[in-house]
């Protein structure tokens, strides 16, 4: 009696569709893992990497350790950060998170 019950279970049950219905999950789990982790994460990775690429002098920019200044000179993997008046600090072009928008330039009407 056991002899036929493994005979049938090495035969791989009825047809092939049970092979490929036990992927299924597994195919979809993944689908869901790099629409909801994978490709936004890619997405932020590249708007920041052309960020860091546009940087320019005179730029106001925020450093990821939440230094607020103006960068005076850029280099190819760093930039001089001006924080106060003659004071500049080097820092990692990676390490900017933040471009502000230069407010000085609009005029307010009074």
């Amino acid at each position: 009696m056991f002899n036929n019950i493994a005979y049938a279970m090495g035969q791989g049950g009825i047809g092939g569709q049970g092979q490929f219905a036990t992927l299924i999950p597994i195919i979809l789990m993944f689908v869901i893992f790099y629409f909801l982790l994978i490709r936004p994460q890619q997405k932020k990775q590249k708007e920041h990497r052309e960020l860091v690429n546009n940087l320019k002098k005179d730029d106001r920019v925020v450093t990821s350790g939440g230094i607020y200044g103006r960068i005076s000179g850029v280099d190819d993997q760093t930039v001089t950060v001006e924080i106060a008046d003659k004071v500049r600090v080097k820092v990692a072009k990676g390490n900017i998170s933040v471009v502000l928008q230069d407010t000085s330039k609009t005029t307010k009407k009074e």
